[in-house]
């Protein structure tokens, strides 16, 4: 299956990585050949992929944010759990589980903090829920092409990483407040966000080994998933041994 992936960070990014197939990228007519363009285009000649200038309305016809610039590339490459563990070894395990999430800017932007911060890999259901789109691509700045996600059954998952010691913390309103420098995010940790409007299934719940929430001052109720996540993992990210 073939995608078109379109804006400049996210087009870099898949040809730094060298994860997916690339056919060829399509510049519009105009766009100058210096910064980003030019490391892209750079890239493309070392790879041998063909670059052709084209009217800036056909790329419009993609996505009328595509920079100037479209490729088109191979379906996203998803890994499995496995591979996310192989990745953590040496480190403790640093994974994040997305329960049934489905806006894909919030997606990628949960992708791109997870990148930031040495996430080992996440965990994405197999069924309803947004999948790595060139939106979701987009969204992250290209960081899902450095990330390894996989696509599991959460619950089994869950199991899995337990076997493994890794502690299983859900982010959900009806838990528990994270307190500073919480023990609970300072090990081996999977994080389990849940869906913007669901939050986290019942079953996805029950497994986790303690369910927090972010503490709120404030007279909002709550943040949207991706910040929320975003604050869990950075408040995880500063508890870990480094």
């Amino acid at each position: 299956m073939k995608e078109l992936i379109y804006s400049r960070n996210a087009v870099y990014e898949t040809l730094s990585a060298r994860r997916r197939q690339i056919f060829s990228i399509e510049i519009a007519e105009g766009v100058q050949e210096k910064g980003k363009i030019a490391e892209i285009i750079k890239l493309a000649l070392q790879q041998k992929i063909k670059v052709s200038r084209v009217p800036r309305p056909r790329l419009d016809k993609v996505h009328q944010n595509n920079q100037g610039i479209v490729a088109e590339v191979s379906g996203y490459p998803y890994s499995d759990v496995i591979e996310i563990l192989e990745r953590a070894k040496g480190e403790l395990p640093f994974i994040l589980m997305l329960d049934s999430l489905q806006d894909p800017q919030n997606f990628g932007t949960l992708i791109r903090t997870a990148e930031a911060l040495g996430v080992h890999g996440v965990v994405i259901p197999s069924a309803r829920t947004v999948d790595v789109t060139p939106a979701v691509v987009n969204a992250s700045s290209g960081a899902s092409e450095h990330m390894l996600i996989a696509q599991a059954n959460l619950s089994q998952t869950i199991d899995a990483l337990k076997e493994n010691d890794i502690w299983v913390v859900g982010l959900d309103q009806a838990g528990a407040e994270i307190e500073a420098g919480s023990r609970h995010l300072k090990g081996a940790l999977a994080l389990v966000v849940g869906s913007e409007g669901e939050g986290l299934h019942d079953l996805v719940r029950k497994k986790c080994d303690i369910v927090l929430k972010l503490p709120m001052k404030g007279r909002i109720e709550s943040l949207n998933a991706a910040v929320a996540g975003s604050v869990a993992l950075y408040l995880a990210y500063l508890s870990r041994p480094k």
